[in-house]
C-alpha cells in the first residue's frame, strides 16, 4: 500500500494550456480557504481515472513563482503542470482531457522529497522539459532568501517550454534556455559540470535519459552524492529485452507471472496483495524489498553499487529479473 497522507477536496479554479503539450491548473479550496504549507520542491499526488475506469494517484510538483514567504506558508492555491504522455498509462491523459475547470479533485496534502538544502555555496537548477516545476519554484525561494541560483533549463524547442516569461522575470541573467531546435543539438551536460563551481549543489529534474547521463558523468568525475540531489519526471517504461518472469513469495508460497510491460509491484496489487510503495520510480526506497534466490536487474536510483552487487534487495516498483524467476522474502 502507498504511504497515504490525508487528502483534500480541491475546486478546479483554472485549466489552460500551455502549449501542445503541458496543461496548467489551479487548485482552491471551494470556500477559499487557505491550504497546508508547501516547500519548494514540494509535489502533490491527485487522483485520476484511467482508461479502464480504474482510481490512481499521479504525482504533481508545486509551482511558486511569488517571492513572498506567505506565498507558500499560506497558499490559496496549488498550481500544478501537467505534461501529455499519450504512451502512458492514462493519468496525463484525464488531466488534460476530462478534468475541467469548475470539476472538483482529490489531492493529497504536499509532500517534499526533493528539498532544497541549507548551507554555504550557490545552487545550480537543471531542467529537462516539464522537469521544470519543481525546479521553478526552488530558484523562486533562492531568489527570495537572497542567495545565489542559477537555471539551466532544456527542451526541444522554446514552444514546447513552459513558464520562461515568468522564469526570465524572476532569475533575469541567471536564466539559461538551451533549446535543441537552436543550438543544434542536446544540452552538453559534461560542459555544465566542468565549469561548476566549487561548493555549489546541483538539482536535476527531467527525463532518465537525462537524469542518467547526470549521475554517470557526476560519478566520473568523483562527486559525492550530497551535491547532486535529483528527481525523475518520467513513469518507466518497457525497454528492449524486457520479458515476463515468475516471482514467488516465499511466506506464502504465492507465485505470479509478471509480464514484460508490468512492474513487480503492479502485479503484485493487480493478484490482491498490499506491498508498501510511495514513488513507483524508483526514487523513494519505500518498497525495498528482500530477494531469497534469483538475479536482480537494478533500475532504481536508490541503492548503492554495493548493494546492487550484493543483489540481497530490490526495488520492485522498477527492478526487475535477468533471468526467469525471483523469490522474493515477502
Amino acid at each position: 500500500m502507498s504511504a497515504s497522507l490525508p487528502t483534500l477536496q480541491l475546486r478546479v479554479a483554472e485549466a489552460r494550456s500551455l502549449n501542445p503539450l503541458i496543461r496548467m491548473f489551479r487548485l482552491r479550496a471551494a470556500d477559499g480557504a487557505v491550504l497546508p504549507a508547501f516547500t519548494a520542491g514540494a509535489h502533490i499526488r491527485v487522483e485520476v481515472t484511467l482508461a479502464d475506469g480504474k482510481k490512481d494517484w499521479r504525482h504533481y510538483s508545486l509551482i511558486n513563482f511569488a517571492a513572498q514567504p506567505e506565498a507558500t506558508q499560506a497558499p490559496v492555491e496549488y498550481v500544478i503542470a501537467v505534461r501529455r504522455e499519450d504512451d502512458g498509462r492514462g493519468g496525463s491523459r484525464f488531466m488534460h482531457e476530462r478534468l475541467k475547470e469548475g470539476d472538483t479533485v482529490t489531492i493529497e496534502v504536499p509532500k517534499n522529497d526533493f528539498p532544497l538544502h541549507t548551507g554555504p555555496g550557490g545552487t545550480v537548477l537543471l531542467a529537462g522539459g516539464i522537469g521544470i516545476t519543481p525546479l521553478a519554484s526552488m530558484a523562486t525561494r533562492r531568489r527570495a532568501e537572497g542567495l545565489p541560483v542559477r537555471l539551466h533549463y532544456a527542451g526541444r524547442s522554446r514552444d514546447l517550454m513552459a513558464f520562461l516569461t515568468e522564469l526570465q522575470t524572476v532569475l533575469g541573467d541567471d536564466l539559461r534556455v538551451h533549446a535543441d531546435t537552436e543550438q543544434g543539438g542536446p544540452f552538453d551536460i559534461g560542459a555544465l559540470l566542468d565549469s561548476f563551481p566549487a561548493g555549489d549543489r546541483l538539482y536535476v529534474c527531467g527525463p532518465k535519459v537525462m537524469l542518467d547521463a547526470v549521475l554517470a558523468q557526476t560519478q566520473a568525475r568523483g562527486w559525492t552524492h550530497d551535491r547532486v540531489h535529483f528527481e525523475l519526471f518520467t513513469t518507466p517504461t518497457v525497454e528492449e529485452g524486457d520479458h515476463p518472469f515468475e516471482v514467488e513469495l516465499a511466506q506464502s508460497g504465492q507465485r505470479f507471472t509478471v509480464p514484460a510491460d508490468q512492474s513487480i509491484l503492479d502485479c503484485l496489487i493487480e493478484h490482491g496483495c498490499d506491498p508498501m510503495f510511495d514513488c513507483k520510480r524508483g526514487e523513494c526506497g519505500v518498497c525495498t524489498t528482500p530477494v531469497i534466490d534469483g538475479e536482480i536487474d537494478h533500475r532504481d536510483y536508490v541503492l548503492t553499487a554495493r548493494e546492487k552487487a550484493e543483489g540481497n534487495v530490490m526495488q520492485i516498483c522498477i527492478s526487475r529479473a535477468k533471468g526467469q524467476r525471483l523469490i522474493l522474502d515477502i
